[in-house]
């Protein structure tokens, strides 16, 4: 196997994760770093034996890496990613990929005009919990109700988490994409239209409920609680079955005429590595190599973007 060489822009926790990630994959180099936080690349690539570069161009021209990382944070994404554009790498971009859905937009298009392959870490979609209920549900045709549920907390993210006023305030990209993106990861066909059942207000945020409609007769339904507490879960319901994930790490089943709830196997990836990175970091190793890979791209990472803003009311 040709060797494949993995660069990686930013140096930060998601930085180190899918280092960790790519690190010992056959055929995987790791071939640099470059973080406008110098410190924070000489040490991640001591502990990788790999170099530290000045800049983009640099990394690119001195290693022809084949495929970058970006975990940058979310309102340095599209300047650095416009960077990335410049060199003819594929690109895996963390999450959010913009953050809102303007900046989604530039990102997109830049990308397109510069006719790069551009994907996404959105990293739930491989998550072992995820793909086996996407197994599960390939077997049975009825139709489906898909229910998220999703908790944010703006206060905690500014004073807990450090993020900037205009992250937090837009926080349904960038945290509650993870959540909103499995509505298109479940549901069948096109999304047919957004209905408000109790509509975003960024006055007084609190309970947010929307329809969700699709062409295939697939009905979702969003359901977050604004600046309270709450779990994450998903869980989508048809006349045979009952898939739920609670937390999003595991996955239960429920066939219809019992009470017992079965627990699926978890990857042991998902326990050595942060879940679903070992999985993506394979997926984007193919699709580097120009196989068929499980992995979101640029395009279908903006559709859940157009999601997040047509269930806020944002679009």
């Amino acid at each position: 196997m040709a060797e494949t060489k993995v660069a990686f822009v930013g140096a930060g926790y998601m930085a180190e994760e899918h280092m960790r990630a790519f690190a010992g994959l056959p055929g995987v180099a790791i071939a640099g770093i470059f973080s406008r936080t110098r410190a924070r690349a000489e040490k991640l690539a001591a502990t990788h034996n790999t170099k530290v570069f000045d800049s983009v161009a640099e990394l690119y021209q001195t290693t022809q890496a084949d495929l970058v990382v970006v975990t940058v944070v979310e309102l340095s994404m599209a300047e650095v990613a416009g960077a990335c554009f410049a060199h003819p790498w594929t690109v895996l971009l963390e999450k959010p990929a913009g953050y809102d859905l303007a900046d989604a937009t530039r990102i997109r298009d830049a990308a397109r005009r510069a006719s790069r392959r551009v994907f996404v870490a959105l990293n739930r979609r491989a998550y072992s919990s995820t793909r086996q209920a996407v197994e599960l549900l390939a077997k049975d045709s009825s139709p489906r109700f898909i229910k998220v549920i999703d908790q944010q907390d703006q206060r905690a993210a500014i004073e807990v988490n450090k993020q900037p006023e205009l992250v937090a305030r837009n926080f349904m990209f960038a945290n509650s994409i993870h959540l909103i993106d499995y509505f298109r990861v479940l549901g069948r066909g096109e999304i047919a239209g957004v209905e408000p059942v109790a509509p975003w207000n960024p006055e007084t945020p609190g309970l947010v409920l929307a329809k969700v409609n699709f062409t295939s007769g697939d009905i979702g339904l969003y359901e977050g609680i604004w600046n309270g507490p709450g779990p994450w879960i998903v869980s989508v319901n048809t006349p045979a079955q009952r898939v739920e994930m609670r937390p999003l790490e595991q996955v239960s089943v429920q066939l219809r005429g019992t009470r017992a709830v079965t627990q699926l196997e978890i990857d042991p990836d998902d326990k050595t590595f942060k879940p679903g990175l070992r999985y993506q970091a394979a997926q984007a190793l193919a699709a580097t190599r120009g196989e068929r890979a499980d992995l979101a791209t640029l395009d279908d990472s903006w559709h859940s973007m157009k999601l997040v803003a047509d269930i806020f009311g944002l679009a």
